[in-house]
């Protein structure tokens, strides 16, 4: 368990993997938007045009803010150095607790690999805070659960 380089690499892959899906998915939304707004025909009910094309500027505008935040997302994974193992959590660490594991990177959701579950977190988040500077043996209380550090990588 101690410093697998190899995990924290492949932890790192499906982070990249989610965040590039995610902007696919906007940018491929974003051309749809695209497309609808050149598109739209002026109809004889003037009023119907100028709604559907105010609804189109709305979905445009809110599809350019979660590209916003997938870009966030790129720059906090550009942070990561997956080459350095620390024995305190920070930013890219693997910690293996006796709830569960954690990566400290994005909010990606559950991860599988090598047949072991981890949550890819954000340090900001309620669990992420707690965790952050800690180090092994060091004890948390999340939610009325009491959780051991078992392993910083």
């Amino acid at each position: 368990m101690k410093n697998d380089l190899q995990l924290k690499h492949e932890l790192y892959a499906k982070c990249v993997d989610f965040v590039e899906d995610r902007y696919a998915k906007i940018q491929n939304q974003i051309y749809d938007i695209q497309e609808s707004l050149s598109s739209e025909t002026k109809s004889s009910a003037g009023d119907k045009y100028e709604t559907g094309r105010a609804m189109l500027q709305l979905e445009r505008e809110k599809a350019g803010q979660q590209l916003a935040e997938v870009e966030k997302l790129k720059a906090t994974l550009s942070k990561i150095d997956v080459t350095k193992s620390s024995e305190i959590i920070g930013l890219g660490s693997v910690v293996f607790t006796t709830k569960a594991n954690y990566f400290m990177a994005i909010s990606a959701g559950q991860i599988t690999v090598n047949s072991q579950l981890f949550f890819a977190i954000s340090p900001n988040t309620p669990i992420g805070l707690l965790l952050m500077g800690k180090t092994f043996r060091d004890a948390i209380v999340f939610r009325d659960s009491k959780f051991v550090i078992e392993s910083v990588g």
